[in-house]
């Protein structure tokens, strides 16, 4: 099975190295001792882009992966429900 997000993967890498370049950058500015709210204002960009990227993979799953389930029924809808409820319990609680 493909993953639902394979038509959206050069834009989810762009974001995620744009996350990568963000940590990178968090750890700069520890090294140089910049000022504490800086850093975490910097944490806190890093976390929302992160969270849109996880939005996103979660969006094409329900959309592919999960409706793709439902609609054939059975013991894999129920798995494949259970999974995403999980994963957006995850995502509520970070």
């Amino acid at each position: 099975m493909r993953p639902g997000y394979i038509d959206d993967k050069e834009a989810i890498q762009k974001r995620l190295r744009k996350v990568e370049g963000q940590i990178r950058g968090l750890q700069r500015m520890v090294d140089e001792d910049r000022y504490c709210i800086e850093i975490l204002e910097q944490v806190s960009a890093a976390t929302k882009a992160l969270q849109a990227v996880a939005l996103e993979l979660l969006d094409d799953h329900l959309a592919h992966c999960v409706s793709d389930a439902v609609r054939k029924g059975g013991d894999e809808a129920t798995e494949k429900l259970n999974e995403a409820s999980v994963a957006i319990g995850r995502l509520v609680r970070s």
